[in-house]
């Protein structure tokens, strides 16, 4: 008997940006990540049907709220969550990234204008009103966190790498000066719906277990993007992971820790292939197929979820040829969303590919 069912509301390979997915416990009901955003005009399709795709993403997404008790937002890009709709957020425990640090500015704005549009609904107040002063905190590198990532070499690249490592240690702190003069934007509890921020915490709701990752990084070291947190749910000897936005996962240590809790459902993003050589290189491809491999060969799950990111080009399975091919020689399905409800990834709907460059700003 399984005890943890899990839904893909809409991920990329059904023509529009989300990792949208419902689970459900014998006592809980979770929507992780409930977003979406159109597809960039590089991908192959008419405007039209890329507009289409998204909008009929948005009601099923509103759909399926209903269904849910609990609402994850993994991070303040609007493929993880939609800015403000009532009908989503009306009467759920929202557990979410912390927005007062291991955020840029973008997501930070984001942020203020989310739950300012939550505490005016819900509590009558603006969030103006509500936000406090901090104290100054101190934040350690994290690069402290990721020895096997400072462990690795590169060979040619290593000169390189070294010096874009302290140019994203030189962001950080700049980042860390930001946060401090922040004014602290405060968990929630109205009437209409509760919001904890989850950061590195864990949660007991009846006999199921929710667990969220510390901030992690959007991709690769420093990756100006942000930060993001991975979910864990488990119900006795149950598990499920969605690791929202890891891009491959790039980082040996984010592999390493799935791995480690051997999930029996595994919903994995890849790497943004169409991004490459802009935003995504391919010493970091390489990182993220080899770390994919690995996960395959050593977790149980005979199904993963392999989606977002990866199915916004029509090459993505021949970037990544050597995930698919390691899953085959281990006998388990690597699936988009999209195969995994027996259709065909919406990329591949349309051989004729564009000719447009895909811009280096990463609009989510």
């Amino acid at each position: 008997m399984r005890y943890i069912e899990f839904k893909p509301i809409w991920f990329d390979s059904l023509g529009a940006k989300s990792a949208c997915t419902l689970v459900k416990t014998p006592d809980i009901s979770i929507l992780i990540d409930p977003g979406v955003a159109v597809m960039q005009p590089s991908f192959p399709a008419p405007e039209e049907m890329k507009v289409r795709w998204a909008r009929r993403a948005e009601r099923l997404i509103r759909r399926a709220s209903k269904e849910a008790e609990v609402i994850v937002i993994s991070h303040y890009h609007y493929d993880h969550f939609t800015d403000f709709d009532e009908r989503i957020y009306r009467g759920k425990l929202i557990l979410a990234k912390d927005p007062n640090e291991y955020i840029n500015d973008s997501q930070r704005e984001r942020a203020e204008k989310f739950y300012d549009h939550l505490s005016s609904k819900f509590g009558g107040k603006r969030l103006e009103e509500l936000m406090k002063p901090r104290k100054e905190k101190t934040y350690p590198d994290p690069m402290e966190d990721l020895p096997l990532a400072r462990s690795k070499r590169y060979g040619d690249y290593e000169e390189r790498k070294k010096e874009l490592l302290k140019l994203g240690e030189k962001w950080f702190r700049k980042r860390v000066e930001k946060w401090n003069k922040m004014r602290l934007i405060p968990e929630m509890k109205f009437k209409g719906c509760e919001v904890r921020f989850v950061d590195g915490k864990r949660f007991k709701l009846g006999g199921t277990e929710i667990r969220f990752t510390k901030p992690q990084f959007h991709g690769i070291e420093y990756a100006r993007v942000g930060w993001v947190i991975a979910t864990t749910i488990t119900y006795k000897d149950e598990k499920l992971i969605h690791t929202s936005d890891l891009e491959g996962p790039v980082i040996e240590d984010q592999a390493q820790w799935i791995i480690d809790e051997n999930p029996d459902i595994l919903i994995v993003d890849g790497p943004s292939t169409y991004l490459i050589p802009y935003m995504l290189n391919l010493i970091n491809l390489r990182r993220a197929v080899e770390n994919m491999c690995r996960i395959i060969r050593e977790i149980d799950a005979e199904l993963i979820i392999y989606d977002h990111h990866l199915p916004r080009e029509p090459r993505y399975r021949e970037r990544v040829r050597e995930v698919y091919e390691t899953a085959e020689k281990e006998g388990k399905r690597v699936l988009t969303a999209a195969e995994y409800m027996n259709k065909k990834p919406a990329v591949l709907l349309y051989t004729k590919t564009s000719t447009r460059k895909p811009s280096r700003k990463r609009k989510r």
